[in-house]
């Protein structure tokens, strides 16, 4: 079995490697928004023109980012949604709503802390992982029936 797997939301830390990186050896295939922060938010008016009114700006980049963002919760298996320590996802939060609504199995990791601020969230998800070795060990699980060590 391989498993499609879609990494949305925090992009300020090294999760995502984290989980790649331990995922290797597993039939597994990533799927990630763009990660480079300047890029995803000036994609817009980098290619569709510039805009004076810094909501047309977001609203182009929004857009064009949907694109990549739509594809990739569509062709998941799975969903894996970080809620960082420092920023609010508001789009990790739709992105996981969103895959919610698609009927995709989701993987939450998030702080302890932000349990209460996250409880829908949570309970639309199948599993909430403090650490991404959790989510390498859940994958490790579903592929390979065994436990972690």
């Amino acid at each position: 079995m391989t498993l499609n797997v879609y990494l949305s939301g925090e992009i300020h830390t090294d999760w995502r490697e984290q989980i790649t990186e331990g995922a290797k050896g597993l039939d597994v295939s990533f799927q990630s928004p763009v990660t480079d922060h300047a890029a995803s938010d000036d994609c817009g008016v980098a290619i569709l023109g510039a805009e004076d009114n810094k909501f047309w700006h977001d609203h182009k980049g929004a857009k064009l980012n949907a694109i990549r963002t739509r594809k990739g919760l569509e062709d998941a298996d799975v969903v894996v949604v970080r809620f960082g320590e420092k920023y609010k996802q508001w789009n990790a939060a739709f992105d996981a709503g969103y895959a919610a609504a698609l009927g995709k199995s989701i993987i939450v990791l998030s702080q302890p802390e932000h349990q209460h601020a996250l409880k829908e969230v949570h309970a639309a998800a199948l599993a909430v992982t403090d650490e991404p070795r959790q989510v390498v060990e859940i994958l490790t699980y579903v592929l390979q029936g065994t436990l972690p060590k």
